[in-house]
């Protein structure tokens, strides 16, 4: 059985930046215990399963190399990237189907536009733990489908050098970082650390977006759009505007191969 794979950077706009995602295009669903084993043969942070519905949305399911995930906006751009410039190509719009609800996909001017679900964060308190797992201590420490940790400076995400072991015995998904931008360049930074689930640290993660955008519009309020960068590595920049109870992730994606998996 042959079963055709790609691969795609996300929130980039050459190859070799931004977040690295397979996707594969079925024509029936495989057990779960193939997929999950196809991404871990792939070891990406996520690959996308994706499957044509008659509707013409298709249904999505993101895997880690560990595990199922719930929503992952990295893999979801790539997954509307290929459909939309490769799959069926002349399309300008497709809808996802999740455990998250539906996604959108459109083609935008500058690339591609995520909508997605936010997530509000309420505030917990600082331990030492948390400090000495990220290194530094934060000014804030959040909760929402995962943790946030604030900071003070961009300088100080992209110095923190986290206690990879450390960090990964928080019972959470992952800790993000952020912190307001500099050089008048971009409104907010942030990385994100995941080791719990063997991502150490994501290059760029669409779903952290879905905590920083009511984060950050509460504090620049009554501001709704932003300009974000993800000061990992790899790096990768996206634009950010809160609607609602939903958030609108903006950017580009490269395809840098396509290939097929013989199972």
């Amino acid at each position: 059985m042959q079963l055709p794979i790609y691969k795609l950077d996300a929130f980039a706009n050459t190859a070799f930046s931004g977040n690295p995602a397979a996707v594969c295009p079925l024509e029936s669903w495989l057990p779960p215990s193939a997929m999950q084993a196809i991404a871990a043969e792939n070891n990406l942070s996520e690959t996308a399963f994706i499957h044509r519905r008659p509707d013409r949305d298709y249904d999505i399911r993101w895997f880690r190399p560990s595990s199922e995930v719930d929503l992952c906006g990295h893999a979801t751009l790539a997954s509307g990237k290929l459909v939309l410039d490769v799959l069926e190509r002349g399309r300008c719009t497709v809808v996802f189907h999740s455990k998250s609800g539906p996604l959108t996909v459109e083609r935008t001017k500058d690339g591609f536009a995520l909508n997605f679900p936010i997530r509000k964060p309420r505030q917990i308190p600082i331990t030492n733990e948390i400090v000495a797992a990220l290194g530094a201590e934060p000014m804030e420490l959040l909760e929402a489908d995962r943790w946030l940790a604030v900071y003070p400076d961009a300088d100080a995400v992209r110095r923190l050098k986290p206690d990879m072991a450390a960090v990964a015995r928080f019972p959470v998904r992952g800790i993000g970082v952020t912190a307001p931008g500099d050089c008048g360049k971009v409104d907010f930074v942030s990385r994100y650390f995941a080791p719990r689930v063997a991502v150490p640290e994501d290059p760029v993660t669409g779903a952290l977006h879905c905590v920083l955008a009511p984060y950050w519009g509460a504090r620049l309020y009554p501001r709704t759009a932003f300009t974000a960068r993800q000061v990992s590595r790899r790096g990768g920049d996206l634009k950010v505007a809160l609607q609602g109870e939903r958030v609108r992730l903006e950017g580009q994606a490269v395809l840098t191969m396509a290939g097929s998996l013989s199972l």
